[in-house]
């Protein structure tokens, strides 16, 4: 699913700490926490939610709302409680009659495909559409989610709290070296070759998470999202960093160095020869959702090991 998911859905894709993020409660005392606005959201705030995917469920769910989400894509895995909740399909196939059958009063789903959208409008259910094609799409659409489900104040603290985070990594990373990188988003696995390479360009939204970790895209003139390259090409490109991005599913019983070992095949590129390719199978480097910031700041360490860095 790894490539279609990141192509499909236009992904890819946080918090410092799993623990900061997933909070952020309001730091209102008791008696202002019914503000103006969770009085006047309250009563018209949807009670049974579908989410179609897994960077809307992880909204979701910070911002409060993971008791009112009656069904999810079957890729939704996190948090732990998302897996509990009834599947519905996923972004390509959402299944209509489960849907329909959990009665939602709204669905939440990414943005891109029209077809999706007109199904759901025929079958007469409440929709809010989101775009996570970008950070700002990302941020925006925590705002949005919020402002629709009664938790806007909640929704612009994490907001407030992604960009200082964001903020923090360029300005720790800011004076340093900016090695060319090439972040690996698929190619074939295990073959003890390299070949069929689809690499972040400068027009995806992973080449925004390269820059903002320090360092810059080895592939920068290259304007599609996701070229594909040959091994020849990577040799010309001579990234100083490799990222090769593999999710677990797509895995299978391979070992992290059994997938490594395919780079061998190029030893005269200096990342390949000063060792710094690196496996990234962590979940949330491929959902572009509020835990986005947590794959910046891994690529930030891998960048930048002299900073010694530490979330």
């Amino acid at each position: 699913m790894a490539m279609r998911a990141l192509l499909a859905s236009a992904a890819l894709f946080v918090l410092a700490a799993l623990g900061g993020l997933v909070f952020l409660g309001r730091a209102d005392s008791q008696g202002e926490r019914l503000s103006t606005e969770g009085v006047a959201e309250e009563a018209g705030r949807p009670q049974r939610i579908v989410s179609l995917s897994p960077s809307t469920t992880e909204i979701l769910f910070a911002l409060g709302a993971g008791d009112r989400v009656v069904g999810v894509s079957r890729y939704c895995r996190y948090p732990a409680k998302a897996r509990d909740k009834a599947k519905v399909g996923g972004y390509l196939d959402p299944n209509y009659e489960a849907i329909v059958a959990l009665r939602p009063d709204l669905v939440v789903l990414r943005g891109g495909n029209p077809q999706f959208v007109q199904s759901f409008r025929e079958l007469g259910l409440s929709l809010l559409e989101v775009h996570h094609d970008s950070v700002e799409g990302i941020l925006d659409s925590m705002i949005e989610i919020g402002r629709r489900c009664g938790a806007e104040q909640r929704a612009r603290s994490l907001v407030d709290h992604l960009q200082a985070q964001m903020h923090r990594i360029t300005e720790q990373t800011a004076r340093l070296p900016r090695p060319r990188v090439m972040l690996v988003v698929e190619r074939a696995l295990g073959a003890g070759k390299i070949q069929n390479v689809y690499v972040a360009g400068s027009d995806a939204f992973m080449n925004r998470m390269i820059l903002m970790a320090g360092a810059k895209n080895a592939c920068e003139d290259v304007s599609v999202g996701f070229p594909v390259v040959s091994a020849e090409g990577i040799i010309r490109m001579n990234p100083e960093v490799i990222i090769d991005l593999v999710a677990r599913d797509a895995r299978g019983s391979l070992s992290a160095e059994k997938i490594l070992r395919d780079w061998r095949q190029l030893p005269e590129v200096e990342a390949v020869k000063s060792g710094r390719v690196h496996l990234v199978d962590d979940d949330f480097a491929f959902i572009p959702g509020p835990r986005f910031i947590q794959f910046v700041e891994k690529l930030a360490g891998l960048f930048h090991p002299e900073l010694k860095w530490e979330p």
